[in-house]
């Protein structure tokens, strides 16, 4: 499904991330099994992710999963309120880089879901600087933790 560009705005009112640290420009295509987006937040020096002035790469994981979390809200519809989720295992994780910072050109984040419900999901992803693959891995996400706790107490 490709429709219009959505912007920092626009994410910020559908993931629970507010402020700086919603890290997304901006989402730029998704599909019911996939979504790209972009960010520049890694070139920012204020980015609330950075330690001692740096930005290292395992902080590509914050984006990857932010990038699931768009993609959630966007399966589950506008009239859903934005939902907190939480990370539940990182696998295949390949390192091709050491900074996020530095780079030049934006992040491009692709999120591809590999298995799921409305409330967890396995995705592969991608983190690429222009042409440069920098990060890749597969992540497990609980993408609705209010409905996961819902269903323990019941």
């Amino acid at each position: 499904m490709m429709g219009p560009v959505m912007d920092q705005a626009w994410i910020a009112a559908r993931i629970p991330h507010q402020g700086s640290m919603c890290l997304l420009s901006e989402v730029v295509s998704w599909s019911e099994d996939d979504i790209v987006c972009f960010a520049d937040s890694h070139q920012l020096p204020d980015n609330p992710l950075r330690a001692a002035g740096r930005l290292g790469v395992a902080n590509a994981i914050e984006y990857a999963a932010q990038a699931m979390a768009v993609h959630g809200a966007l399966l589950a519809g506008d009239a859903a309120p934005a939902r907190a989720g939480y990370l539940t295992s990182v696998r295949e994780l390949s390192w091709h880089c050491r900074q996020l910072d530095g780079l030049a050109a934006p992040l491009r984040i692709h999120a591809e879901r590999l298995s799921g419900s409305p409330v967890n999901a396995m995705y592969r992803f991608t983190l690429h600087a222009g042409e440069r693959l920098l990060v890749s891995g597969r992540l497990g996400v609980v993408l609705d933790a209010d409905a996961l706790a819902g269903k323990r107490n019941s």
